[in-house]
């Protein structure tokens, strides 16, 4: 089966990263469940993919580009260009080998990650996404919540 695949790393410590394979009918959100569970999140938050017209690491310039976001963050109410990212699939994003975006987790404690389109490449999971590869220890999500006990 063809599959698109992703590498999502840390966008502050990309030796951790994952690579995730998607199906072409599948949509964005289907890609931020995927990520989730790859990094071992525990609790949901809202959450954007950005889509800027080059590789930055432009806060502005990441913000301020074409976003998909959670359903419950759409409205038209803070971007001009923001869309449902159920609503869009993989192959309808229209993405190039090597192209990055960007993908915000959970609008308070903002964990950014770049994503690098790979390509379509040959896999044969039973089930879609799939996590193919992990490097590195996931972080935890809330890793001063000690402090608090």
């Amino acid at each position: 089966m063809k599959a698109h695949t992703f590498k999502v790393s840390l966008f502050y410590s990309k030796r951790i990263y994952r690579r995730i394979a998607c199906l072409g009918s599948q949509s964005l959100d289907d890609l931020h469940w995927a990520i989730f569970f790859a990094f071992d999140r525990e609790d949901e938050h809202l959450y954007s993919f950005y889509f800027p017209p080059k590789p930055t690491k432009s806060m502005r310039a990441i913000t301020s580009s074409l976003q998909y976001s959670h359903p419950m963050a759409t409205g038209g109410m803070m971007y001009d260009e923001e869309h449902d990212a159920t609503d869009a699939t993989i192959e309808s994003l229209g993405l190039v080998e090597k192209q990055k975006f960007y993908y915000l987790f959970d609008y308070g404690d903002e964990w950014w990650h770049e994503v690098t389109y790979e390509g379509i490449e040959d896999c044969t999971r039973k089930q879609y996404p799939a996590v193919l590869l992990k490097k590195g220890d996931s972080p935890e999500q809330y890793p001063d919540s000690d402090e608090y006990e």
